[in-house]
């Protein structure tokens, strides 16, 4: 029986590192189960999963040409995929409007010309208390003079 990708395959674990655990295969070959491909869930420590001389059932995930051979045994197990969640777009709320600098309390759906009339409006305000700003600086109109 040759190792093929894909396969599923009894193993003893013979060595546990940091990063993995390297498992016996049968006819004498060895392959390395990665830190990552032990659980599902995150593994901080693998010696709170494997210990020395487990038995485990291991899937082949690759076989490559110097011989090494990559394995998992969280893939080995029988567990359906999971499902993907449907995209559920956030359901509007009504009357619920924000209330800051582009909010206002209005409603957001405005119509061109009361934004153009509200940004015309804001606009001047602006360049008369910037222009009132700067006169009284430079003393110009009307400012005292001594």
């Amino acid at each position: 029986m040759s190792i093929e990708v894909g396969s599923k395959l009894q193993g003893k674990v013979t060595g546990i590192t940091k990063f993995g655990a390297f498992v016996q295969l049968p006819e004498g070959s060895t392959g390395l189960v990665h830190i990552s491909e032990v659980a599902d869930n995150y593994v901080k420590d693998i010696n709170d999963h494997l210990t020395v001389g487990d038995e485990v059932e291991v899937k082949v995930l690759n076989v490559e040409k110097d011989g090494k051979i990559g394995l998992s045994i969280r893939k080995a197990k029988d567990n359906p995929p999971p499902q993907q969640t449907q995209y559920r777009p956030r359901p509007q709320r009504q009357g619920d409007f924000r209330k800051g600098p582009r909010g206002g309390g209005q409603p957001p759906v405005e119509n061109f010309e009361s934004r153009v009339a509200r940004f015309l409006k804001d606009s001047e305000e602006r360049i008369s208390t910037l222009k009132r700003q700067t006169d009284s600086r430079r003393g110009g109109r009307g400012g005292r003079r001594g």
